[in-house]
């Protein structure tokens, strides 16, 4: 029989490598002095045309997208959120990011996080176990707090510029790098890789369903906004640089 959840092909080699390449992102932590390339922001005329070169078009995918939310992603979110019980939701959050926290402490390695990245992977065998497949983060009750990292933020650590600020359709905000680096990201996570195609794609529906539940409160501000496009992107463009710099940006000249 095959097992419910089968590794990822490629994740094994890339922690296998993480031993190699762990020098070369210890090394490429001196390209992060250049903030301005690694986790550029739009803070002047000049550096928003420099960062958001494809502005027209961005804008004409931010249009597509929110014509998607608001006919199809908002109303299935709300019907989620009124049906769906909090401690059900909060499970169902907790199950799929425990599938993704072996990921993340790959990310951690190959950025030089060692510590971190043991304790990531902690988490991902204490839920896994006493936490019923991650139903219940008991890893965070213990001090083995959820970390963020994806392999955009593991090219910044290495000094790959993030490149130019892009729209996706149907997935939101990135730039060229964070865009090249997801397919990696899809790869790495275990839920994308659980046998059954009918479960992997459950559990991408109620991904994108709990995300969307979990943003619903902001949607007043968002439809407050002056100029939407421009509160999504420089949104964006601060959590990235934060998320990158560990929360602890260096200060915007």
């Amino acid at each position: 029989m095959r097992p419910f959840v089968a590794l990822p092909a490629g994740v094994h080699r890339i922690l296998f490598g993480a031993v190699v390449t762990l020098s070369l992102s210890l090394s490429g932590c001196a390209s992060m002095h250049d903030p301005q390339r690694i986790a550029p922001l739009a803070t002047t005329p000049e550096r928003a045309a420099a960062v958001d070169p494809f502005e027209p078009f961005n804008r004409q995918v931010l249009r597509f997208n929110l014509f998607v939310d608001d006919l199809i992603l908002r109303p299935a979110a709300r019907v989620y959120d009124r049906l769906v019980p909090e401690l059900v939701q909060r499970a169902v959050e907790n199950v799929l990011g425990n599938l993704h926290d072996p990921w993340i402490a790959a990310n951690g390695l190959l950025q030089g996080k060692p510590a971190q990245a043991a304790s990531d992977l902690g988490r991902f065998v204490f839920n896994s176990t006493l936490g019923f497949f991650g139903v219940v983060d008991l890893a965070s009750e213990i001090g083995l707090p959820k970390h963020r990292e994806d392999f955009g933020q593991t090219l910044a650590t290495w000094g790959i510029p993030a490149g130019p600020y892009l729209m996706l359709p149907g997935l939101g905000p990135s730039s060229v790098r964070d865009t090249l680096a997801f397919g990696v990201d899809y790869s790495g996570s275990l839920k994308n890789h659980v046998d059954s195609s009918q479960a992997r794609a459950l559990m991408s529906g109620l991904d994108v369903l709990q995300s969307r539940a979990r943003a619903l409160p902001a949607q007043p501000f968002l439809e407050q906004a002056l100029d939407r496009y421009l509160l999504i992107r420089d949104s964006h463009l601060q959590r990235r640089r934060s998320q990158i710099y560990d929360g602890d940006p260096p200060d915007t000249p």
